[in-house]
């Protein structure tokens, strides 16, 4: 089901290769790109087309992920905010409050987080991140766990029935790394939990099967 929903121009993109010659699973690339796809059909107000994309990610990461891993929360916070928008409230309620189970136990995971070299747009600063790569590697660490911390926070406030009160989505398409490593899932699972915003729905937001 997976390879059918993946087009030849997809796999041989040079995005594709290079997560692939990085380590990266198929299912690690059509994971997140079902859950860019959700979050982006959610946001032009079509949810059912982001619904169908949010339960891929799901099954994916039920069948391919390892316990623990904390792209597993994001896919069940994701599935549970599209059963709240179809109005089963209490089905999204037991979604959320996995989720957030799950979420409480990823910061244990920073600490053995990996970070590759980014991709610099000069010599000078590719050296720079070498030679204090020590300090880069903190900062990097600290600045996700602020990510961490922020996706826990939007996802009390979905249990709730609340808006979230970080952006998420937004950041995810300015944050997202150019290199395929454990930081860009660990970012990833917090950047694509798909949320409502503060400001009101949009009135003319289709709906259907």
């Amino acid at each position: 089901m997976f390879a059918r929903r993946t087009s030849e121009s997809e796999t041989g993109s040079a995005e594709w290769q290079a997560a692939l010659a990085a380590g990266w699973r198929r299912s690690d690339i059509l994971w997140e790109r079902w859950q860019e796809r959700g979050n982006a059909a959610w946001e032009s107000g079509d949810v059912s087309l982001a619904r169908r994309r949010f339960l891929f990610a799901w099954c994916l990461a039920r069948l391919f992920f390892r316990h623990g891993d904390p792209r597993i929360a994001t896919s069940i916070a994701n599935i549970g905010f599209i059963a709240r928008e179809a109005g089963q409230f209490r089905l999204a309620s037991r979604h959320y409050a996995r989720a957030r189970r799950l979420w409480a136990e990823v910061p244990g995971v920073l600490d053995g987080i990996e970070f590759r070299p980014r991709v610099r747009s000069s010599l000078f600063h590719l050296r720079m991140e070498t030679r204090h790569r020590e300090t880069y590697e903190t900062n990097m660490r600290a600045r996700i766990a602020n990510f961490v911390t922020e996706a826990g926070q939007a996802l009390e406030a979905a249990e709730e029935g609340a808006p979230s009160p970080h952006r998420l989505y937004d950041r995810w398409r300015g944050e997202r790394p150019a290199v395929f490593d454990e930081s860009r899932k660990l970012l990833g699972a917090a950047l694509l939990i798909c949320a409502r915003k503060q400001e009101s729905p949009d009135p003319d937001r289709k709906v259907g099967g």
